[in-house]
């Protein structure tokens, strides 16, 4: 695993919307979803808005890997739950997206239990 370079991390962290999609078994890629996405601490961070239900995250849970594409970077990456920062997260999409029912969904409890770290390889 390797880290974001300053310039992709800016990149992506600047895009309002990420494409995320699971590897299946065999390799090949799910359907895109568009799902919010923040920086904290040099690291990409995710969460499923409807928790552990989430269809994209449910594949994630099954390979750990996949790809996404935001701020005109695409990059192959792994999926790590990282619990370790939920707080800085939540205060992360409360500055990047505000404070509406929107980011009050993603901050729940049902999408904190799905927080992911995701890192290119």
């Amino acid at each position: 695993m390797t880290d974001w370079t300053p310039a992709d991390l800016a990149a992506i962290d600047a895009d309002g919307e990420l494409h995320v999609a699971a590897h299946r078994s065999d390799g090949t890629l799910r359907t895109p979803r568009i799902v919010w996405h923040v920086v904290v601490d040099d690291a990409l961070y995710l969460r499923s808005v409807r928790g552990q239900e989430g269809a994209w995250y449910r594949g994630v849970q099954r390979t750990g890997t996949g790809t996404i594409d935001a701020g005109g970077v695409h990059a192959e990456v792994t999926f790590t739950r990282d619990a370790a920062h939920d707080e800085a997260v939540d205060r992360a999409y409360h500055a990047k997206y505000g404070d509406g029912s929107a980011v009050q969904a993603i901050t729940s409890p049902a999408a904190t239990s799905t927080t992911l770290r995701v890192a290119p390889r």
